[in-house]
C-alpha cells in the first residue's frame, strides 16, 4: 500500500535530508576540499603567476581574475552533486531511504538543496582569498552579495545537470574526473583569465559563445558599474531554463530507478 505524504511532511523530509547532507559535507574533508581549498589555490596560483604578465601586476589583475575564479569555483562545487549522489547510491544509502516512511523524492531534493551550502562556501572562499591578496571591490556589500547569489544560482542550476549524470553513470570517480575536465575546458576557453583579444580569431569565436563567458561578463559588469546589466538578466533566464529542463528529467530518472 502506497504511503500518503502531506505537503508539510514532504517539506519536513526534505529539510531533514538537507541537514543530513550538510552534516555529511562538513564531516567529510574530501568533500570539502573542492569547495574550500581549490578556490584558494587557483586564486593564488593564477594571481601570482600570471598577474604581472597579463595586467602588469597582481593588484591590477585581481579585478579580472576574481570573477573568473568565482565562476570556476562555483562550477567545481556544483559538479560534486553528481559524484556524491552516485556515491550514496552505490553505497546503498538511497535503497535504505526507500524503506523509511518519508517522501520518495526527499533524498534527491535534500541532496540538491544541501549542496547550496557547498556553493556558498566555494564562492566566499574565492572572494575572501582575492580580498586577502589585495582586491578591493568598488561596489557595496549588497551588490557584492547579489553577485555571489547570481553565481550560486547558476551553480545550483548546473548541479541538476551533474545530478542527472550521477543518476545515469555507474562510477563516482569517473563522474568526478569527467566533470573536472569539462569545467577546466569551459573556463579556460572563456574570458575568465586572459583578455579575449589576445586569442586567435577562431578561439575568440568559441569564447564568445561559451556560456561561462557570458556569466563572467555579467558578473564583471556588476562589479565594475554596480548596475544589473542585460547580460545578468540573460544569465538569470538561462539558469531558469536549465532548471526547468533538467529538474524534471532528474526527478524522472530518479523515480524510475526506484
Amino acid at each position: 500500500m502506497k504511503m500518503v505524504v502531506t505537503k508539510n511532511q514532504i517539506v519536513h523530509n526534505i529539510l531533514t535530508m538537507t541537514h543530513r547532507n550538510i552534516l555529511k559535507t562538513l564531516h567529510n574533508p574530501d568533500s570539502l576540499s573542492d569547495v574550500v581549498i581549490e578556490p584558494v589555490i587557483f586564486t593564488l596560483l593564477f594571481g601570482y603567476l600570471f598577474g604581472g604578465v597579463i595586467a602588469g601586476s597582481v593588484h591590477a589583475y585581481l579585478p579580472m581574475l576574481v570573477s573568473g575564479i568565482l565562476v570556476q569555483s562555483i562550477l567545481n562545487a556544483a559538479s560534486g552533486s553528481g559524484q556524491q549522489l552516485r556515491e550514496d547510491i552505490n553505497a546503498g544509502v538511497f535503497d535504505r531511504f526507500k524503506n523509511l516512511p518519508i517522501s520518495p523524492i526527499a533524498p534527491l531534493a535534500g541532496q540538491l538543496v544541501g549542496d547550496s551550502l557547498r556553493l556558498l562556501l566555494s564562492g566566499m572562499m574565492a572572494l575572501i582569498t582575492a580580498f586577502v591578496m589585495g582586491w578591493r571591490p568598488t561596489v557595496g556589500l549588497p551588490t557584492l552579495g547579489a553577485v555571489l547569489l547570481l553565481a550560486i544560482f547558476i551553480g545550483w542550476a548546473t548541479s541538476w545537470i551533474f545530478a542527472l549524470v550521477g543518476l545515469m553513470a555507474k562510477n563516482a570517480e569517473l563522474i568526478g574526473s569527467l566533470s573536472m575536465i569539462i569545467i577546466l575546458v569551459m573556463t579556460f576557453l572563456s574570458n575568465a583569465f586572459i583578455p579575449v583579444k589576445t586569442l586567435p580569431r577562431f578561439i575568440q569565436t568559441i569564447v564568445k559563445i561559451n556560456p561561462v563567458s557570458l556569466t563572467i561578463t555579467a558578473i564583471r559588469t556588476i562589479l565594475r558599474t554596480g548596475n544589473w546589466g542585460g547580460n545578468a538578466t540573460v544569465v538569470l533566464i538561462s539558469g531558469g531554463i536549465i532548471i526547468l529542463i533538467f529538474m524534471p528529467l532528474t526527478v524522472l530518472v530518479y523515480q524510475r530507478r526506484g
